[in-house]
């Protein structure tokens, strides 16, 4: 889920509690759209975290520093300027928008105390962070927002900052009970959507869970409730705002295959089933950054790899285009027979035949029918017939040439598609730099300068299991070919998703047999790393070690293996601890 505003509201009593009256100590801007604000606090030390990225914006506190480009953007430099040794002295947010003010006071170049502001707008693929002087004018921004884009409002320096009304939403924190009933009952839409759409705040999970904690069903329009049930929805609607207002918040994580699916600042009830994990903390800060620093890494992994999508994407796509082709025209040459036979029986029966004839009909030995063979009239008999055999003879050739080809482009689309399937598990620079490697020793992109291969750093993923196994994940093809080829011995287990590309995956017996709950935990995780990982069900190959080859000249990542066991397991990552190697 995105930040909402009461997560926010969770947020602004946690920074006001941690680092009101800090002294910003360092401001760096590690992307485009980060800043990283290093803080000097009566108990130590915090770094404040902000994105403004349009697809995953957030901010909390973190332990954690990042890299920062070797030269300072210019806002960067402009915030180093003004309020780089500052103090903290307030920080606000506005009814419950997804918006927190930073006030600041610093001295300016004559020794003089002044107070800018530093507005932090997480408002999706509106996110902005916002520099602002004690006139509440705009002094710079992270993303200028011009009135070409925007028509609304410009986020330019000179401009009068202001917040935008575009979505005519009450304030949840002093709505009265006649205006919640009236604002839900008069939209005719499911009554969760209502409450979303209605209140600043409320993000649609959070709709949800009010209505969850009602009892009353979210996908039927209010209008539809009886009015002991919409009194009931507006109480239970007073008492999570209670909570906001007195700042008990529960912050808290679901987790699912050990995965955070979601998060809240106040208890997410509806998820307390098995299916789900709840872990709470009382740091808001802390749930978001177990959150988002994982999807945050994907998120910018993804943006770092746009390019070599792009290649694999359009390779393939043209690759599949060209095996079609290939197909159909493979079809057209089944009738070569066809004309083979025409020619024969040209030689045996067409000795009798009459000058300038179109066709004769003649019994097929071949299957006891009469068919009608076509004759060019310009041509003699043995004319037709060697017509015949020469069609014959060169749908053979393209025959044989064809099934060549088709063979070595399903190869090729094979490969592509194993590719594809490795960028979408990379998680770390390093990971591309193999992909990247992979895609130049295939010849579909260069090396620039005509670089030598690069050493490679990325590291499979290591598991360990519940019963002492430790389990590794390949996650391009040559950590794929490294893990079965070099890392595995003879005896260990080979796991693979059946006949669609994903990751090897090797359990290291170490001498021991393997517990039926480790086959079924490899299975899952051979599941979860392949292009099945959103099915209920894979198919899954498993086979000791020994039994797998690689033929001379394979792809990188292409086995083969001629017996084998098979499971069938759910894409799950439970059970299982990451080892940071």
């Amino acid at each position: 889920m995105a930040l909402d505003g009461i997560t926010m509201a969770a947020l602004c009593r946690e920074l006001n509690d941690k680092i009101l009256n800090s002294r910003i100590y360092k401001i760096a801007q590690p992307e485009e759209d980060e800043l990283l604000l290093t803080l000097k606090t009566g108990g130590g030390q915090l770094r404040l975290l902000i994105s403004a990225g349009a697809s995953l914006p957030f901010l909390y506190l973190t332990d954690e520093n990042k890299p920062s480009p070797s030269t300072a953007p210019n806002f960067c430099m402009l915030l180093r300027k003004h309020i780089q040794n500052g103090r903290i002295v307030a920080v606000r947010q506005p009814s419950l928008e997804r918006i927190l003010m930073l006030d600041i006071d610093h001295l300016n170049e004559m020794g003089d105390m002044c107070r800018k502001t530093l507005v932090v707008e997480i408002m999706g693929k509106h996110s902005n962070i916002i520099f602002l002087d004690d006139r509440n004018m705009i002094i710079d921004s992270i993303k200028h927002i011009s009135s070409a884009v925007s028509s609304v409002r410009e986020v330019l320096p000179g401009r009068d900052y202001f917040i935008p009304n575009t979505q005519d939403k009450s304030d949840p924190l002093t709505v009265t009970q006649e205006a919640f009933i009236n604002a839900v009952v008069s939209k005719p839409m499911p009554a969760a959507r209502a409450v979303y759409t209605s209140f600043t705040g409320f993000s649609p999970v959070m709709a949800e869970e009010l209505l969850y904690r009602s009892g009353l069903d979210s996908s039927i329009p209010a209008s539809e409730y009886g009015e002991d049930a919409l009194h009931h929805l507006y109480n239970n609607f007073i008492w999570l705002t209670e909570s906001i207002k007195a700042g008990d918040f529960e912050p808290n994580i679901i987790i699912k295959n050990d995965t955070p699916v979601e998060f809240a600042a106040l208890k997410l009830t509806r998820y307390n089933t098995d299916e789900f994990k709840i872990e709470s903390n009382p740091s808001i800060s802390y749930v978001l950054q177990n959150y988002y620093a994982r999807r945050n890494t994907v998120t910018r992994i993804r943006q770092k790899s746009a390019d070599l999508r792009r290649i694999v994407s359009t390779v393939l796509e043209r690759n599949v285009k060209k095996y079609d082709l290939q197909l159909k025209q493979l079809k057209d040459t089944e009738k070569k027979d066809k004309y083979r036979v025409y020619g024969e029986l040209i030689n045996t029966y067409g000795y009798n035949l009459e000058p300038d004839i179109k066709s004769f009909e003649a019994d097929n030995y071949y299957t006891g029918e009469k068919i009608t063979i076509p004759l060019d009239p310009d041509l003699t008999p043995s004319e037709n017939a060697r017509k015949y055999f020469d069609r014959y003879g060169k749908l053979k050739r393209t025959e044989e040439a064809l099934t060549l080809q088709t063979a070595e482009t399903k190869s090729e689309i094979e490969h592509l598609e194993t590719i594809a399937a490795s960028l979408d598990i990379a998680l770390q620079e390093n990971d591309l730099t193999e992909i990247k490697e992979e895609l130049a020793e295939a010849g579909y992109i260069r090396r620039k300068g005509g670089k030598k291969k690069k050493e490679l750093k990325s590291k499979p993923f290591h598991y360990v299991n519940r019963d002492g196994f430790h389990i590794y994940v390949g996650k391009n093809n040559y950590q794929n070919d490294y893990l079965t080829f070099k890392l595995a011995s003879g005896n260990d287990w080979w796991f693979h998703a059946r006949q669609i590309p994903g990751s090897h995956v090797i359990v290291k017996s170490e001498g021991r047999n393997l517990t039926d709950r480790t086959f079924e935990e490899a299975g899952a995780l051979a599941a979860f790393y392949s292009t099945g990982r959103e099915q209920d069900k894979v198919e899954i190959d498993y086979v000791l070690k020994k039994e797998v080859k690689k033929p001379a000249g394979a792809k990188p990542g292409f086995v083969v293996y001629y017996t084998n066991y098979s499971l069938v397991a759910s894409p799950s990552l439970e059970g299982l601890t990451l080892i940071n190697d």
